[in-house]
């Protein structure tokens, strides 16, 4: 199987490289090699490899530039995922893309389903909703991954801001009514590379869809302060404080409930990623 991969040096995409390596030829692509906010690099790019399957781990993630910069980030996150997907159509390959929990607007009172209908609150989440209609009306093979509140250890995330704040400031204020699952990159990679080693690409193009994969379990921005704050060896009851999400504006709004139901993956692919603890504590082992 030969893998077209983007954004190698993301986050996620380092973690992919990683974890996708055993189950065939991976080519992947950094930024240099592949700049989505250059749609004409991509046909070229991809008819030039022919990948079996492409994963693209790129995206445009900062959500509170992105209400300065909608166009940008509809370009990037919709406009070139189209493009990406159209070139896996026309290579016969599968098409792996990872969305948000930002497509929804946070009020329901359960876990999302992937039925339920998105409706963003912030330019980010409009952007990657529009990146999953994209695909969806390409009408190749895909699987559309929806997961939430990434973090690795490297990179630009909330995982290392708390760990650099606790050394920097003596209390942190931090959000404690937006509810979600902290989910590592390293997981949400493994879990990826664990549909492919469960599922032939035939098998896959059966179940092609949106699906929901985050870490099992679910906190605030708060309690994942607070558990890093544990770990570091530091006391949070005074040194992490909860505060509302009125008291910490933001360019963009965010959802106040970004639980996902990881049902459908479990169901269909077998798939299920661990709870968010246990992935906290493996990321400082890394």
């Amino acid at each position: 199987m030969k893998v077209l991969l983007t954004c190698r040096d993301g986050q996620v995409g380092s973690a992919l490289s990683k974890a996708l390596a055993p189950l065939g030829e991976i080519v992947a692509l950094d930024r240099a090699g592949l700049d989505l906010a250059v749609p004409q690099q991509i046909a070229s790019t991809v008819r030039s490899v022919s990948p079996d399957v492409l994963v693209n781990a790129a995206a445009y993630t900062a959500v509170d530039q992105a209400e300065a910069e909608p166009d940008l980030a509809h370009a990037i996150n919709a406009l070139a995922v189209g493009v990406l997907a159209e070139e896996a159509k026309r290579a016969g390959a599968l098409f792996v893309h990872y969305s948000t929990d930002y497509v929804f607007d946070g009020t329901k009172d359960a876990p999302y389903v992937e039925e339920d209908r998105p409706n963003p609150l912030n330019a980010y989440g409009a952007s990657k909703l529009a990146g999953e209609q994209a695909i969806q009306s390409a009408g190749g093979a895909y699987l559309v991954l929806r997961t939430s509140w990434v973090y690795a250890p490297h990179g630009k995330n909330f995982f290392l801001t708390v760990k650099r704040l606790l050394k920097e400031k003596r209390e942190l204020r931090v959000v404690s009514d937006q509810v979600g699952a902290p989910t590592l990159a390293g997981a949400l990679a493994r879990a990826t590379a664990d549909i492919f080693e469960r599922h032939d690409l035939a098998a896959l193009r059966e179940r092609r869809g949106i699906y929901h994969a985050t870490a099992s379990g679910s906190t605030s921005w708060h309690g994942f302060a607070t558990e890093i704050a544990r770990l570091e060896g530091v006391d949070s009851r005074s040194r992490v404080l909860p505060i509302s999400s009125e008291e910490y504006p933001t360019a963009a709004r965010r959802p106040r409930n970004s639980r996902l139901s990881n049902g459908k993956l479990l169901r269909q692919l077998g798939v299920a990623l661990p709870d968010w603890q246990t992935s906290l504590r493996g990321c400082y082992a890394t």
